[in-house]
């Protein structure tokens, strides 16, 4: 093709939709990877049903993948600028995320009279005015497909499966993109099913000259600009629950600590334990309990016997590990609890995301059971945020909940694998043998920290437990004690602060509004204040990834503005709590609870309207 069919764009958004058995996931996944290779930055948002196998043709068996491809990017995007639809209840479902004038690439033949009639279409919706609002691609998707396995003679339930390569095809030509890299991954992937790899490969081709044969976009190509100049380094598209994985494998290494998982399987946080399962060579040793109960009480036991213990889970899970975290506060334990929350309450939304755990993780354990609480704010950064999780817990013996969410969880980002022995050292509170001055509860005067004493270590035989102990360890239902126990538990969650980052403020430095997030928001939110700012407003932005304790100057910051909007996807869960800490700092709030992250859109239209009061 010439060059002036090309037209170069600093970033695109494509999104996958179809039946869940479509393979929009895959599709998804495979051009986010072709994306990174050939230097683009990406962010992805998997957006797929919580039903196993949900009616075939209906809206609520709608899978969709969304990538955001470019120079340099903050989060998936919020319209696209090419939707591929499988189906007609794919095409009603997602065509609110398509923006105006884009490109819309339909299975023809799939939109037939039934299943029109399943999504819910009682006329044609391919309307003259339609048609003028938007590039329809009326492709023969099915069809093409089954003639190729035809040819090859593969049954036609095998051959059903490849559409998605079709498609995948037309991206690829739309974006000026190669089929090399696909054509490796395949070959790898069937690598002992080499009829399906052909299979493939030629769907995967037919999809590509189709395209190029119709001039899909009338004239134009899309060249999409290579990310900023990045840092010299080994990089791989990671999803935000591998990244928080491959964190606790860093630690465990670092530390010198051997890895220890008790989890249940639970949405949306389940690939963390299939993704250290995968690491026995790594020393991670997983143990996939009955229930979560036991999963949380395996990992303290863990634990008491000396390894970087974790547990994993989602909402639901944390209520039910609730008992046994308050165990791990009191018997002073390290233990690392991830959470990657969705929609609640019960149930809920297990697919989709939300912000609604946080007032669990704070207060959700009888009595004074405090404990540390940080943030994931970005697929990549799960890594460094489990790392973090994992140095603060060994370092000052306590249990810390790592927060992040499924839009962090399942989405995945461009991440630069770093070196272990380049992470910050982690130093664990280890007791030393035949300490004639060891107590069970004897604390560092810096950090109010306990020693760490292992079974078998000699001359340190100790009990921890549920009840209350006395410094010296045995048990004690004195008043005055317990009432000392409980302020130095207090004291050392407290005292992290001092080790933990000063908040930073970024944006406009004259800023009438300060926008405030914390966790997965972390994208969307950056991205419009950045916007903004360009646009001669004055905002200023600060992100919470550092949850309890707060950074010390927290307060000096709030305190400086007139104007503060906390925006979050839950019902003001953050903005209640800064408000106990800071109640004389005026605050606002701009909440989502939608089970969808953010749009860039709809943060700008909010922030204007603080501005214009």
């Amino acid at each position: 093709m010439s060059q002036d069919q090309i037209v170069n764009k600093d970033d695109l958004v494509v999104r996958f939709a179809g039946d869940s058995g479509d393979g929009m996931q895959l599709s998804g996944t495979l051009f986010s990877d072709a994306s990174a290779l050939t230097g683009n930055d990406i962010a992805t948002f998997p957006d797929y049903p919580a039903e196993i196998r949900a009616p075939h043709n209906t809206i609520a068996g709608v899978s969709g993948y969304q990538v955001h491809v470019g120079s340099h990017i903050y989060s998936s995007g919020d319209k696209c600028d090419i939707l591929v639809a499988m189906n007609p209840a794919a095409f009603k479902s997602q065509l609110k995320w398509a923006k105006k004038g884009a490109t819309v690439i339909v299975d023809a033949d799939t939109f037939t009279p039934d299943a029109l009639e399943k999504a819910g279409y009682n006329e044609n919706p391919f309307t003259e005015e339609f048609e003028r609002a938007y590039t329809i691609v009326h492709a023969p998707i099915t069809s093409f497909t089954a003639k190729i396995g035809e040819s090859q003679g593969v049954d036609k339930k095998t051959t059903e499966k490849c559409r998605n390569m079709f498609a995948l095809g037309m991206i690829f030509f739309l974006t000026n993109k190669t089929l090399e890299k696909t054509f490796a991954y395949l070959e790898r992937k069937f690598a002992k099913k080499p009829d399906v790899v052909k299979l493939n490969k030629a769907v995967l081709s037919e999809g590509y000259e189709y395209a190029e044969k119709l001039e899909l976009i009338h004239s134009k190509i899309v060249s999409i600009a290579n990310a900023d100049k990045m840092e010299h380094g080994r990089y791989r598209n990671i999803t935000g629950n591998v990244a928080t994985a491959w964190g606790l494998l860093a630690a465990s290494e670092r530390s010198g600590r051997r890895l220890f998982l008790g989890s249940y399987p639970i949405t949306p946080a389940t690939d963390v334990m299939v993704e250290l399962a995968k690491h026995k060579s790594l020393g991670a040793r997983v143990f996939q309990a009955e229930d979560e109960i036991a999963g949380i009480c395996s990992a303290i036991g863990a634990s008491f016997a000396g390894a970087l213990a974790c547990t994993s889970t989602s909402g639901p899970g944390l209520s039910l590990k609730s008992e046994a975290l308050g165990l791990a506060v009191m018997t002073e334990l390290p233990l690392v609890v991830v959470d990657v929350q969705r929609g609640g309450p019960s149930t809920g939304l297990p697919t989709k995301t939300e912000q609604s755990d946080l007032n669990q993780a704070l207060y959700g354990r009888n009595g004074e059971a405090p404990l540390i609480v940080v943030a994931a704010s970005s697929s990549a950064n799960c890594f460094y945020w489990a790392y973090t999780a994992a140095k603060l817990a060994l370092e000052h013996m306590t249990p810390v909940i790592l927060l992040t969410d499924g839009y962090l969880g399942n989405g995945s980002q461009l991440f630069r694998i770093p070196k272990v022995a380049d992470l910050p050292a982690i130093t664990p509170r280890l007791a030393k043998p035949n300490d004639p001055n060891f107590r069970p509860f004897r604390r560092d005067p810096e950090t109010f920290a306990r020693e760490w004493a292992l079974p078998g270590m000699e001359g340190l035989r100790h009990r921890v437990g549920g009840l209350e102990k006395c410094p010296d360890g045995p048990l004690s239902t004195d008043p005055e004690n317990h009432a000392l126990m409980t302020k130095n538990r207090q004291e050392k969650v407290d005292r992290v602060a001092n080790y933990i980052p000063d908040q930073e403020v970024t944006g406009n430095p004259d800023a009438d509004l300060l926008v405030v997030g914390w966790g997965g928001t972390s994208g969307a939110l950056t991205l419009a204040v950045e916007e903004m700012n360009n646009e001669g407003k004055k905002v200023a932005y600060t992100h919470f990834n550092y949850i309890c304790p707060l950074p010390k100057n927290t307060g000096d910051i709030l305190r400086k503005y007139k104007k503060i909007v906390v925006c979050e996807l839950n019902n003001g869960q953050f903005a209640g709590y800064l408000r106990t800490q800071y109640p004389e700092c005026p605050m606002t709030q701009y909440n989502k609870v939608m089970g969808l992250p953010f749009e860039v859109g709809e943060l700008k239209d909010e922030f204007n309207k603080l501005l214009g009061e």
